[in-house]
């Protein structure tokens, strides 16, 4: 519950990031976007306020905290009340499941990836958006993240880290794009592969089998 007070305490401060920072958080977004597959089911773990769940057309969400999880209800979102380590879904329930920018405050993210392997179907995708730690964003965050309330206790990683445990967690076929290029200030860009930006998304697939938590 550590990682998580901050933003049950102040939901509407963190939410209110995302209208202050609308360009950012549109190229977050739209990068997100590009790798969501057409139609299927899918869930997103870690629905926050439900500020990437209700555009790109999510309607089910796993939050640990109650308040940002009633914000998400108010924006149509159906959420389940639960950590990723611990998913309360049935196994191969959805056709995709997406996670931005929660990595870096789970417990356990070789479970937590377990987990998602588990509730997809077979063949299914798996989006994940993160601040890339080697990236000129991630340094800022991690020199940064002890006078934040929100980033304090996060850890950030790298992108072959994160490909790392994901394939143990019984993923592969990885593709990669990426935003919020430094020198960037206007009409933020999506890029594929990583590297550059400080915002990238991962695209993974579930093995033939997959793993079980």
């Amino acid at each position: 519950m550590g990682k998580t007070a901050a933003f049950d305490e102040q939901p509407d401060d963190y939410d209110a990031w995302f209208e202050i920072h609308s360009d950012l958080y549109r190229a977050e977004l739209e990068a997100v976007r590009s790798f969501i597959p057409a139609g299927g089911s899918g869930v997103e773990i870690g629905v926050g306020t439900g500020r990437f769940a209700a555009p790109l057309g999510i309607s089910i969400g796993v939050e640990p905290a109650p308040c940002m999880a009633g914000l998400a209800r108010q924006r149509g979102i159906e959420v389940l009340e639960a950590v990723a380590e611990n998913l309360p879904i049935a196994d191969a329930s959805f056709d995709f499941a997406v996670m931005v920018t929660v990595v870096c405050f789970l417990d356990n993210v070789a479970l937590a990836f377990r987990e998602a392997c588990r509730i997809l179907k077979p063949n299914g995708v798996f989006v994940i958006g993160f601040i890339d730690r080697e990236s000129e964003l991630g340094q800022q965050y991690g020199q940064k993240k002890a006078q934040s309330r929100f980033y304090r206790d996060a850890t950030f990683y790298s992108v072959s880290e994160l490909e790392a445990l994901l394939n143990e967690a019984g993923f592969s076929g990885f593709e990669y794009r990426q935003t919020l290029v430094p020198g960037e200030t206007t009409d933020l860009t999506v890029r594929e592969g990583h590297g550059s930006g400080g915002f990238v998304i991962i695209r993974a697939h579930k093995t033939e089998g997959g793993k079980q938590a």
